[in-house]
């Protein structure tokens, strides 16, 4: 039965750290951008200018 109870708090602390660590990453604004990555493929790329010379 103590094992359980282990296996619970242990599981917890791990639940906790994410918990931390996803509120961490909304804070400092990991999630604001929410426009430009569905269309980024969209966007044309700049040539390069070694490809240009061949």
């Amino acid at each position: 039965m103590s094992v359980i109870i282990l296996l619970l708090l242990a599981s917890i602390f791990v639940a906790a750290i994410f918990l931390a660590g996803f509120i961490w990453s909304v804070k400092s604004g990991q999630y604001d951008d929410d426009y430009s990555p569905p269309v980024r493929m969209l966007f044309d790329d700049k040539p390069s200018q070694e490809s240009s010379k061949k």
